[in-house]
């Protein structure tokens, strides 16, 4: 712990550069909203459910309550993953003179994650499906919309190629993030040691799921929690790289 402050003091070469204050300072910010983003999804799961099993039990859910049923269906995901692009801009301009390399491959692995991700069906599939359910009258047209639904179920943001992808190169991306850290001034060493097993387990229960789906429940159920420490891990460094920034300018 003796040596927490001097990771915030810019080594030789690494001199943080005071025109990315703002951007310092944004990134402490998105990573508070992460933090709440996490809070509000676990007190949802817990209040409302998770997603539905079928197409059938999602309609039913979207029809019954709409609030209730896009809440169970992501949507707060959908809106917050971009801010993931500049969590990792921030990431990269903090890093890039300690380890250029690393830094680069990070941002475009997080950047392709996001996207690949975010490109995947979401709630707004759901909601259309939905609304041509309850309006349908005939059982050959029910029959395919239902259809249709498990279709989108088979491939959203969490059960769809583009999701795994997408969730293995942003892992690969914050567990490499992490590991840079460990050799860089602008970031504690708690911060590190705490990405490094947060993203390390998350990456470990994607690649276990695949294989044995219970593994990887059992490590997501370990990773989870730990976002909620490496977040506001991340905020703080992040709001001193911005005070460091202003005081140098």
């Amino acid at each position: 712990m003796e040596n927490e402050n001097h990771q915030y003091r810019p080594q030789k070469g690494e001199n943080l550069n005071s025109n990315w204050k703002s951007l310092y300072k944004l990134g402490g910010w998105v990573a508070l909203l992460f933090v709440l983003y996490s809070l509000i999804t676990m007190a949802s799961l817990i209040a409302i459910g998770g997603q539905p099993k079928s197409a059938l039990e999602g309609f039913a859910i979207l029809q019954e309550n709409r609030l209730t049923g896009i809440l169970r269906l992501d949507i707060l995901t959908v809106f917050i993953m971009p801010f993931y692009y500049l969590l990792f801009l921030g990431l990269y301009i903090a890093l890039t003179k300690s380890n250029p390399t690393t830094a680069i491959i990070s941002l475009v692995f997080g950047f392709a994650g996001v996207t690949v991700f975010l490109a995947t069906p979401s709630v707004f599939s759901w909601l259309a499906l939905s609304d041509r359910y309850a309006a349908s009258s005939g059982e050959a047209e029910r029959t395919l919309l239902l259809a249709a639904g498990e279709a989108i179920l088979a491939s959203d943001m969490w059960h769809g190629t583009g999701a795994l992808m997408g969730g293995i190169l942003m892992q690969i991306a914050t567990t490499l993030i992490s590991i840079t850290m460990l050799k860089s001034a602008a970031f504690a060493k708690s911060t590190a040691y705490v990405g490094i097993v947060t993203h390390g387990l998350d990456l470990l229960h994607i690649l276990v799921g695949l294989l044995i789906p219970a593994g990887g429940v059992i490590l997501m159920m370990i990773s989870g929690p730990l976002y909620l420490i490496w977040f506001p891990l991340l905020a703080r460094d992040f709001f001193r790289l911005g005070k460091t920034a202003s005081n140098e300018a």
